[in-house]
């Protein structure tokens, strides 16, 4: 899929970290292709159900793509495409085994929470980002 297409980025909406990479990420999609929801909203249950993803979330980023479900560091590198650079310099990693890149990602994932904190709600997105949220409309 090229970088010019929307991918939709599903984000855990009560990690501090998670919603500032997000954040982050609103600042260097200056084409506007990424789209998000937070990972407890009923737009993304829905979404994920949709694509076959069922019973429990999953506790990790998700990139949706041309029908396809990416998690964890592909999901990363998968979003790395749509940034201004120096940001699609780091697709070079898919060289590294899978399997590798997701261990450091599942040790941040799962220390997140402890690392930087919660948010007691899902943050509000800016009003000038708002429609680039598809879960705006919600709670």
């Amino acid at each position: 899929m090229s970088a010019d297409a929307n991918a939709i980025v599903l984000y855990d909406g009560t990690c501090r970290l998670c919603n500032a990479s997000v954040q982050y990420l609103l600042r260097w999609d200056r084409r506007g292709t990424l789209r998000f929801a937070s990972l407890q909203s009923a737009f993304a249950r829905d979404l994920l159900q949709r694509l076959g993803m069922s019973g429990r979330l999953p506790d990790s980023i998700v990139v949706v793509e041309g029908g396809s479900l990416l998690v964890r560091s592909a999901a990363g590198l998968a979003i790395c495409r749509h940034l201004r650079m120096p940001w699609p310099l780091f697709r070079g990693f898919v060289v590294v085994p899978r399997f590798l890149r997701d261990l450091v990602y599942d040790w941040v994932a799962r220390n997140r929470h402890r690392w930087f904190g919660r948010e007691p709600n899902c943050a509000l997105p800016r009003p000038e980002w708002r429609e680039r949220f598809l879960d705006a409309d919600e709670g």
